[in-house]
């Protein structure tokens, strides 16, 4: 073989390698019972996400804050902001450590703290769920990017937020535009 040959050789093997090899940092939204639906966030430049819905009981909306900025295997629940309580809606000392606060728009319940390495919820069509990133673009304040989770799944899917690692070539198929 000569040079040539085995330096082609070579480049395409180190390059294949980094286009298989699990190396890039996602947060990971897919379908629980079919893992080809699935969309990746690239978590270096993620510094966290919120969940919006439409409550079942009381039909307000409530918004949950995660953060995933340097939690490098999960994300922590923050807090909560709902209009009103209904079935569902945790009370303030049910969580060590949270606060209970009033604001103009509804009432929050923050400093919640609690970890999770996945999150599991089914899209809702009546709950009209949404996610909303706060993605830094060129080191700035992050900007807020929102998606409606029907328009990724189909309502009543079972999807599974978590963050892990997956290959270049994954991501460049499966990221969130």
């Amino acid at each position: 073989m000569n040079e040539k040959k085995l330096f082609v050789l070579i480049l395409c093997v180190i390059i294949g390698t980094m286009l298989c090899v699990p190396s890039k940092k996602v947060l990971s939204i897919s379908n629980r019972k079919n893992n080809s639906e699935k969309y990746y966030v690239d978590d270096t430049r993620l510094e966290g996400f919120e969940i919006a819905y439409t409550h079942s009981v009381n039909k307000g909306r409530v918004h949950d804050h995660y953060r995933t900025w340097e939690i490098p295997d999960g994300m922590i629940l923050e807090s909560t902001l709902f209009v009103s309580y209904g079935a569902g809606i945790p009370e303030p000392g049910e969580m060590p450590g949270s606060r209970f606060i009033v604001k103009d728009d509804g009432y929050e319940i923050g400093g919640i703290d609690r970890f999770i390495d996945k999150l599991t919820m089914a899209v809702g069509l009546v709950a009209n769920h949404t996610i909303t990133f706060w993605v830094y673009k060129h080191d700035i304040d992050p900007v807020a990017v929102e998606y409606k989770l029907t328009d990724l799944f189909a309502p009543q899917t079972s999807i599974v937020l978590q963050k892990k690692r997956v290959s270049l070539l994954s991501y460049i198929l499966h990221k969130l535009k």
